[in-house]
């Protein structure tokens, strides 16, 4: 009997406003991620869809005009394919043979000079020549920078020059006035 009198004995109700949470980043909605159920879409949203449909609208539409084409295509190639198939299986296998000697022939030449170079550059370890290419090119190198020097302090020297010059030209026309 207990049971039954709890039953019939009026309860409480409380109202919470209903929250979503599947948009994490709260982008469009009133902010963080809570959107009540009666608000709509914002004005954002509203103008991006507007300006999206014509655009996606215009894309299907030409991707549908390339399926089309494509088929009739098709269609109208299939049985020159087939008429002509005796002769173009053939060209396209003697097309594909020539370009295969022709990278090949590449590829080998390039392993024979690669070979020839590598051939060569032990010869010159073996024989000390490297290294007598090795001392010009240092010796050359402190040549460049001992000009390069040369030049730079030459440079230095002839604007500090003008320099004082110029100061010295200042001084006068102080000293006059």
């Amino acid at each position: 009997m207990a049971e039954i009198r709890d039953r019939n004995q009026p309860h409480q109700v409380q109202v919470h406003p209903q929250y979503r949470y599947d948009n994490p980043a709260g982008v469009g909605y009133g902010g963080g991620g809570k959107n009540y159920h009666g608000s709509g879409p914002s004005a954002t949203q509203i103008l991006s869809v507007l300006t999206l449909l014509p655009v996606g609208g215009t894309l299907l539409a030409l991707s549908g005009l390339t399926l089309a084409g494509t088929v009739i295509g098709l269609l109208v190639a299939t049985p020159v394919f087939l008429l002509f198939s005796p002769i173009l299986v053939p060209a396209v296998i003697a097309i594909s043979m020539a370009v295969a000697g022709f990278l090949s022939s590449g590829a080998f030449g390039l392993t024979g000079l690669s070979s020839l170079n590598y051939v060569l550059n032990r010869v010159r370890y073996a024989t000390g020549t490297e290294q007598m290419d090795l001392e010009e090119a240092r010796r050359r190198m402190q040549e460049r920078v001992q000009d390069m020097a040369g030049y730079v302090g030459a440079k230095t020297k002839e604007v500090g020059q003008k320099i004082e010059s110029k100061a010295h030209e200042g001084q006068v026309t102080t000293a006059r006035t």
